[in-house]
């Protein structure tokens, strides 16, 4: 049985999730449009949130005001359609303090993260059609 009645999605298990739909569709309503318009809103703004951030640690470093603004804007959006891994990352990056390793640790596990949501996101509007 699929566990995303509105778009046909496969059964898996809660970690294998980007996205936790449930939470979605609490506040949609589970309305198949609504849901791939906000996915799609998120998927854009996470990557380019993302690249944003890569510039900014090559730059200026985390600890500044723009950082923060950013990583705290990427962790509300992402809590808000339920992409809770993304949202973590986020949430860990909003507190770095200028450590050059854990910028790069951090920037690279949010881009995984990223890229991981992108292919989910994608999937999930592919199967809806």
């Amino acid at each position: 049985m699929p566990w995303c009645e509105s778009c046909g999605a496969r059964a898996m298990d809660q970690s294998e999730r980007l996205v936790d739909l449930d939470h979605r569709n609490r506040y949609t309503g589970g309305d198949r449009a609504l849901n791939e318009e906000i996915l799609q809103l998120f998927d854009a703004q996470c990557q380019e949130t993302t690249t944003k951030l890569e510039l900014l640690a090559q730059s200026e470093g985390p600890g500044g005001k723009t950082w923060r603004e950013l990583t705290h804007t990427l962790k509300g959006a992402a809590r808000g359609v339920g992409a809770f891994p993304v949202a973590d990352v986020a949430a860990a990056a909003e507190k770095l303090i200028p450590d050059r390793v854990a910028v790069i640790e951090t920037i690279e596990r949010l881009k995984a993260k990223s890229a991981a949501t992108h292919l989910y996101i994608q999937a999930l509007i592919a199967a809806a059609r």
